[in-house]
C-alpha cells in the first residue's frame, strides 16, 4: 500500500510508529483549529449597516461598545486559530523531510 505521509523506509518499528502519531495528531489539531476558524468567522457580525442605515436609528453608546468589545474578543481568537493552523501546517510539513527521520537507505 503506498502511504503519501512517509517520506522514507524506516528501519526501526519504533520510529515508524512515532512519525505515524506526530503526523495524524497534526491532521487532527489542524482539523479542530480549522472547523473553530471557520466557526468564529460566521459569529462575527458583517460590517456594513445593511437597512438599518436608512432608518436613521442611533444606538447608545453601551450598545456601541458592547458589540464593538464581543467583536473584538471573536477577531481576537479567530487570528489566534489561524496563527495555530498556519504553524501546525509549517511543523507538519517540516516533519515531511526525509533527513529529519534519520538517512534513507
Amino acid at each position: 500500500m503506498l502511504n503519501l505521509l512517509v517520506p522514507a523506509i524506516f528501519e526501526p518499528e519504533s520510529l515508524e510508529s512515532v512519525y505515524y502519531a506526530i503526523n495524524y495528531t497534526l491532521v487532527v489539531l489542524m482539523a479542530v483549529a480549522a472547523l473553530a476558524a471557520v466557526i468564529l468567522v460566521m459569529l462575527q457580525p458583517g460590517n456594513s449597516q445593511g437597512i438599518d442605515a436608512l432608518g436613521g436609528t442611533s444606538e447608545t453608546f453601551y450598545g456601541k461598545n458592547k458589540g464593538r468589545s464581543i467583536e473584538s474578543k471573536l477577531k481576537m481568537w479567530t487570528i489566534i486559530c489561524l496563527a495555530v493552523l498556519a504553524v501546525l501546517a509549517i511543523v507538519f510539513f517540516i516533519l515531511q523531510i526525509p533527513a529529519i527521520w534519520g538517512p534513507v537507505e
